[in-house]
């Protein structure tokens, strides 16, 4: 099941599974795929690092009776295709978010991401202010340390995969046991994490090729960083969402709100940083208020 045409092994009940082709010309561009479902006003779901479009497997059906949802496997992640040389900084990702609302058309756009989605959230906003009707960025991933500051494990694992020479090497070899820890590392509540979850993000970190791509998400920290400077361009309502348990310190989290004074602010008791998974209930309830 490790090809490039390996099928996800979790369907999301109501979701259909479509793709966008890449744009005449645009060599480095790929298929990317999304999953759709619900009606009412697009909202645009986007993921975090070395997850895919079934990290929302719990929140989809708590909003789509509110929202057409869009969640996007961003560029060479998940199922959407994965093409030698393409770049996977902060520019090349948004680039695929904004190929979703450009070739599919949409207005009026609710955009959400966590983690790295959250930055990618933002900073598309900022490119595509006549499309984008309000962000919801959930623990956004623009601080250094970002993952390494989960665990010990965490930081030996991500350090050895920005090693020049083995990095590769180590990128490739994903133990089960230990992939666990560290995304066990990112919740409060660690019976969040379902094995069937696991062994989804390990069929697809066995596709040909994606050891690059997890290399090259982690070695582009430092542009989502940088795309902080961005966030005072958007127009749109911002809500910022962090767990409290997030790997963000309140240093990083006060430092947003200062550059976003206009934008609503809630912490999620007890949680993590991947709130999708262990409450997506108050995401859910959010959105909904806000439909």
């Amino acid at each position: 099941m490790s090809t490039q045409d390996s099928r996800p092994t979790i369907h999301i009940p109501g979701t259909t599974s479509h793709t966008i082709a890449p744009r005449a010309g645009r060599s480095r561009e790929g298929t990317l795929r999304y999953l759709k479902a619900g009606t009412g006003a697009p909202l645009v779901l986007l993921h975090t690092v070395r997850t895919q479009a079934e990290h929302f497997r719990h929140l989809i059906p708590l909003i789509a009776d509110h929202y057409t949802v869009y969640a996007l496997d961003l560029p060479g992640m998940g199922y959407s295709e994965i093409v030698p040389g393409a770049s996977y900084d902060e520019p090349g990702m948004r680039t695929g978010v904004e190929r979703l609302l450009t070739e599919l058309d949409l207005h009026d756009v609710t955009l959400v991401g966590e983690s790295m989605g959250a930055v990618l959230a933002l900073t598309t906003a900022a490119d595509l202010p006549e499309r984008v009707r309000r962000v919801v960025a959930v623990n956004a991933y623009d601080f250094r340390g970002g993952i390494a500051r989960s665990s010990l494990l965490a930081r030996v694992v991500v350090s050895g995969v920005l090693t020049p020479g083995v990095g590769p090497v180590i990128a490739g070899v994903e133990p089960k046991p230990a992939f666990s820890k560290i995304l066990q590392g990112g919740l409060g509540d660690r019976t969040a994490l379902r094995e069937d979850y696991i062994d989804e993000l390990l069929q697809v970190g066995g596709r040909p090729g994606y050891p690059t791509v997890a290399r090259a998400v982690y070695q582009a920290l430092p542009s989502l960083i940088a795309a902080r400077s961005r966030y005072p361009e958007v127009t749109a309502p911002i809500h910022l969402v962090y767990g409290e348990k997030d790997w963000s310190r309140p240093s990083d989290r006060e430092a947003n709100k200062k550059l976003l004074p206009a934008a609503d602010f809630t912490q999620v008791p007890k949680a993590g940083h991947f709130i999708a998974l262990e409450r997506p209930d108050v995401l859910a309830g959010l959105l909904a208020a806000l439909a």
